[in-house]
């Protein structure tokens, strides 16, 4: 704790004036994220749900419950700086639906933040669940800061603060409202939030550590969740290249991601973890975009070295695999020629002003709104498919399912039933070769039984594979793009939930 009592020595102006700057400055970015005759992130995700509302049968009124959000709050708290000064912080957090219990969304840090952008994100997170099948409402939060501009004691502060805040206000909880990393955390903030509710209710919750996913393996986390939505993506891709006819819409004569060619954008633990899939898949990974740098090679780059380099250097400029980098404007890296484009950064990154100028047969959405409405339409009309994110970036959560199931459970997976599958198949094994008399196998990988991370791997594809053949099939139903066919399916599956628990008004 600290004492909100003035020095007796008040500060010199000049600092205040700096201070002053610097918290309009992050105004100013926070408020202007959306590109130049845009719709706000919060309308475009509603213009997106009216397209396909349109498409279904349900009346105006209940799909009016499906798309408003339930619930948000807006906080600042105080924290001490390592410096000795005090900072005002704005905390945020959105429960869009209630439908299904606990909320589920992630915490970000960024300047960005803001209220509408959180908002809109826990609504993409209740379609996003019910595309998946997740039994969650969707929910979202943020602090607006960069985090970048704080130390790791100042961090720490800050979301032991947030993760108070929601606690008193009843918004966190196992059984409330569970939120995972997402932009600017990790696991490293997801352990101090889970310790924090831990003081606060953790000898009168049993299943306190279900209050958080994301977490370290040491505090309950589960095995594959830092890779698991880029690992979605890949196994998206994977299937809906798998589908004749998604083959032939994008114009490709055979399945599989041999030989294909992609560019990435944001190159975090999403745009990364996909890119390292893709490769190791056969693909080629020709131009990689990030805020400040873009670099390009028609053969290939190495996407590990460059994770490597950007995390040295702070910048893509200077690579010594790229042939062409793109310095002044960094987004020209986009607009390569390349079988498909995977943005894996902020929303809003394809649109109006762009959108004729990217060359791809499809598009992977990585990232949480990256396509404005008026690109989707200059996509359609120059037949790129666009995977929407609802459906392809839904691994994080899909993962983070497994691990909150994995906490209430408080047994690991694979813990009851490995060693029965290997005495089973080797029991299994012996009969057959017995009976056919040849040698027995020895090889030992024959026997195994799965690990946590081979059924953590294992429940995400069927998933994402289950997910996109859904939608698929809504879009050749309704004969309607695949963005519209998951919003769809989405309004569908909520509205069942509603129906049948009779809903009110």
């Amino acid at each position: 704790m600290f004492s909100l009592v003035a020095k007796t020595t008040a500060p010199s102006v000049a600092p205040r004036a700096a201070f002053i700057a610097s918290r309009l400055m992050s105004s100013a970015a926070a408020s202007s994220p959306q590109p130049e005759g845009e719709p706000r992130f919060l309308e475009m995700v509603k213009l997106n749900f009216d397209r396909a509302a349109a498409l279904t049968k349900y009346s105006d009124d209940l799909l009016d419950v499906v798309k408003q959000c339930n619930s948000v709050i807006r906080f600042s708290f105080p924290i001490r700086r390592d410096d000795g000064t005090i900072e005002s912080i704005h905390g945020y957090r959105a429960q869009h639906s209630h439908h299904r219990v606990p909320c589920k969304g992630g915490i970000r840090y960024a300047d960005e933040v803001n209220l509408q952008e959180v908002e809109a994100l826990a609504g993409l997170m209740t379609y996003k669940c019910a595309v998946a099948a997740i039994p969650f409402g969707g929910a979202k939060g943020g602090v607006r800061i960069d985090p970048k501009k704080y130390s790791v004691a100042e961090l720490e502060r800050i979301t032991r603060r947030f993760t108070m805040e929601l606690a008193k206000k009843g918004f966190i909880g196992p059984g409330i409202d569970v939120p995972a990393p997402d932009m600017g955390t990790g696991q490293r903030e997801m352990g101090w939030i889970k310790d924090t509710y831990q003081m606060l209710f953790g000898n009168n919750d049993i299943n306190s550590l279900g209050v958080v996913t994301g977490k370290p393996l040491s505090q309950g986390g589960i095995c594959g969740r830092a890779e698991a939505t880029g690992l979605g993506v890949f196994y998206g891709v994977v299937e809906f290249l798998n589908n004749p006819q998604m083959l032939e819409k994008v114009g490709l004569t055979r399945p599989g991601l041999k030989d294909l060619t992609f560019a990435v954008q944001g190159l975090g633990n999403v745009g990364f973890s996909a890119a390292k899939f893709f490769t190791q898949a056969g693909a080629k990974c020709v131009s990689v975009v990030e805020y400040n740098s873009a670099v390009y090679n028609e053969n290939g780059l190495d996407v590990e070295a460059l994770k490597q380099y950007m995390s040295q250097k702070g910048t893509l400029e200077g690579f010594p695999g790229a042939t062409k980098s793109f310095a002044s404007n960094p987004k020209e890296g986009l607009e390569v020629e390349c079988d498909f484009l995977v943005p894996a950064a902020l929303e809003c990154q394809l649109n109006m002003h762009n959108a004729a100028n990217i060359k791809c047969r499809f598009i992977a959405e990585a990232a949480n709104g990256p396509t404005t409405p008026a690109a989707d339409e200059i996509f359609a009309k120059k037949g790129i498919v666009v995977i929407p994110d609802i459906m392809l970036n839904a691994g994080g959560v899909t993962v983070s399912y497994f691990e909150w199931l994995k906490n209430l459970s408080h047994v690991r997976f694979g813990r009851l039933t490995r060693k029965w599958e290997e005495r089973s198949k080797r029991d299994l094994v012996d009969l057959i070769t017995n009976t056919a008399g040849i040698n027995p196998i020895e090889s030992s990988k024959v026997f195994d039984g799965p690990s946590e991370l081979d059924i953590v791997y294992s429940g995400l594809e069927e998933t994402m594979v289950t997910s996109i053949n859904d939608i698929i099939n809504v879009s050749n139903e309704l004969g309607c793009s695949l963005r519209d066919a998951a919003y769809v399916l989405a309004i569908r599956r909520i509205m069942v939930v509603h129906q049948e628990a009779g809903i009110t008004i």
